[in-house]
């Protein structure tokens, strides 16, 4: 009665199996002259065991076996594998650790510390808001809540983030999986947006680590950070393959490491972009063009010492990011020049101002010139 109520004809439920009857009904309702609601009932992974046995996993899946549905396995831990792994060992020797999602416990890996820590872990449903306000209230009282959801998800929770975290300084660590292109999973789950609706958050802290080594290790500082919400943003998949330490080490906030200082053009090759920003300088180098590499690690508080020196001493700054260029972190570089009255040419790698489609990260890349080939042609039109 309520879709009645709400000036709805209400048709249903039927079965969704059914095609002849799906054609009758939908031919029927096209005559109708109101607004109508027909309920339909399906049954998610119908006729494949494997998918009728596990449907969270077939969500969204990659490749699998057909005649058993088992995941062929990538050859490295993913980040949200080694994410939810890292924290529920945290959360082990420190009972203050809770983790909270958004109905995202396959996606982002916590079905580990569901498993392990039944007692500090939160499934609140699709509900990204109360997820960030329910963070909130934990952190008022000592706790240290990792909110886990998608980037593109998080924007659900931006009134909380601004009013409830920031304002009130409260010590919320957002880790926010698919930042960056999600592949396949096309333009709703592509986390391309959140340098952009975070860099302007004041009290709030937000980086990105090059590899899985030092992503362990920027978890590692957030579980130790008691100075407001922090951010760290992660693509999906997995990375370089770098192996983590035995032992984290906390890093210093608002520190970018220089990885080679010499050079007539400067490299800043953010997260999973810095090894884009490598084989950039190679092809530079074949070039006969020295450059510095630097990985930013913290989009705020940016590392505005390193980018002014490297900015004078070189004839172009090129950025790399995963992420539109459009209030993104090279945008950011450029603020800070312009402010600092440096007039070093900025080019910038990233996606453009669309709604990026679906596709392999591989052919996406290329296609909107997100490739160290096309970096190279953006800084040789600036070096000319």
């Amino acid at each position: 009665m309520i879709f009645e109520e709400f000036g709805f004809r209400y048709y249903g439920p039927i079965d969704g199996h059914d095609l002849p009857l799906l054609i009758k009904t939908f031919e029927f309702l096209k005559t109708q002259n109101e607004p109508v609601l027909l309920h339909i009932i399906t049954e998610k992974g119908r006729g494949y065991k494997p998918a009728l046995e596990d449907p969270g996993k077939f969500h969204g899946l990659g490749k699998y076996k057909i005649e058993t549905g088992e995941a062929i396995a990538g050859g490295t831990p993913t980040f949200s594998q080694i994410y939810a792994r890292s924290v529920t060992d945290f959360a082990k020797a420190d009972e203050k650790i809770v983790a909270i999602t958004a109905a995202m416990p396959g996606g982002t890996g916590l079905s580990v510390f569901k498993k392990e820590i039944p007692e500090r872990y939160y499934d609140v449903g699709i509900a990204e808001e109360h997820a960030a306000l329910f963070a909130c209230g934990l952190a008022t009282q000592g706790l240290k809540p990792f909110l886990t959801i998608y980037s593109t998800f998080m924007q659900r929770a931006y009134d909380m983030i601004i009013h409830d975290m920031a304002i009130q300084k409260l010590p919320v660590r957002l880790c926010m999986d698919r930042g960056g292109l999600s592949g396949d999973d096309g333009p709703t789950h592509h986390g391309l947006f959140d340098i952009g609706y975070l860099r302007l958050v004041p009290n709030l802290v937000h980086m990105q680590a090059k590899d899985e080594d030092e992503f362990v290790d920027m978890l590692w500082t957030m579980a130790h950070y008691e100075g407001g919400p922090i951010a760290i943003r992660y693509p999906r998949g997995s990375g370089t393959g770098a192996t983590p330490k035995d032992k984290p080490v906390l890093l210093e906030i608002g520190k970018a490491e220089v990885v080679e200082s010499q050079g007539q053009v400067a490299l800043i090759g953010l997260g999973s972009m810095f090894e884009v920003a490598e084989q950039t300088r190679q092809l530079l180098a074949a070039r006969g063009i020295d450059a510095a590499l630097i990985n930013p690690r913290w989009i705020k508080p940016m590392d505005t010492a390193v980018i002014e020196q490297f900015a004078r001493q070189c004839k172009v700054v090129c950025t790399f990011e995963d992420h539109v260029l459009h209030n993104g972190f090279g945008c950011a570089v450029i603020e800070h020049l312009n402010d600092a009255g440096i007039k070093t040419p900025v080019a910038r790698v990233g996606w453009p101002d669309e709604f990026i489609e679906h596709g392999t990260p591989a052919i996406l890349r290329k296609k909107h010139g997100m490739t160290a080939e096309a970096a190279v042609e953006k800084i040789l039109a600036l070096l000319q």
